[in-house]
C-alpha cells in the first residue's frame, strides 16, 4: 500500500490532494504542484493527465520543491500518477529494437546498464513486460528521461507520449521502494 501527498506551494503549503492509488486527471484537485510527500510505498508521476508524458519516478521521502527538480528538465508539472505495487518473484521482459516488436529482441531478467554494450541493440522501441515492474532510461546507466513499464505489451512507446525517445537501459524495481 502506498501514500503520497500533493501540496499546491512549496514546503507542503496550500491545498492537498492526498492518494493512495492510480489517479488518471489530478487537475480538479489541484491546480498546480509545488511539493510532495511520499508516505509509503513508490509512485510514477506524469506531466500529463492519464499517464502520458515525461515521468519522474518517486519513492518515500520529502520533496519540498516540485519546480526545482522539474526545471532540471524532468517534468514541466504533474497531472497524473500511478501507484507502483511491490513485486515479488520473476522479473522477465523482451526488448524490441523497433515498434510493434519488430527487429532485433532480447529477453532479460535483470537490470541492464547499457543495451548497445550488452546486446548490440541501437535503440529499444517497444516492449513485452511478462514478470515485474520495469523503469526505462534513455540514456546508459539509469540516467535521463525514464518510463515506467508494468506487465503488459507495448507497441510503441511513442504512442505513449515518449515521441523521440531513445531508451538505453532498464532497471527492475525491486527494493526501491
Amino acid at each position: 500500500m502506498g501514500k503520497i501527498t500533493f501540496y499546491e506551494e512549496r514546503n507542503f503549503q496550500g491545498r492537498t490532494y492526498e492518494c493512495m492509488s492510480d489517479c488518471p486527471d489530478m487537475t480538479s484537485y489541484l491546480n498546480r504542484c509545488q511539493s510532495c510527500r511520499v508516505e509509503s510505498g513508490c509512485f510514477m508521476v506524469y506531466e500529463r493527465p492519464n499517464f502520458m508524458g515525461m515521468q519522474f519516478f518517486m519513492r518515500r521521502g520529502e520533496y519540498t520543491d516540485m519546480q526545482r527538480m522539474m526545471s532540471q528538465g524532468m517534468i514541466d508539472s504533474i497531472r497524473s500518477c500511478r501507484m507502483i505495487p511491490f513485486h515479488r518473484g520473476q522479473f522477465r521482459m523482451k526488448i524490441y529494437e523497433r515498434e510493434n516488436f519488430g527487429g532485433q529482441s532480447n529477453e532479460m531478467m535483470d537490470d541492464c546498464e547499457n543495451i548497445q554494450e550488452r546486446y548490440r541493440m541501437s535503440e529499444c522501441q517497444s516492449s513485452n513486460v511478462q514478470d515485474g515492474h520495469w523503469l526505462m532510461y534513455e540514456q546508459p546507466n539509469y540516467r535521463g528521461k525514464m518510463m515506467y513499464l508494468r506487465p503488459g505489451e507495448y507497441r510503441s512507446f511513442r504512442d505513449m507520449g515518449m515521441s523521440g525517445t531513445r531508451f538505453m537501459s532498464m532497471k527492475r524495481i525491486t527494493d526501491m521502494c
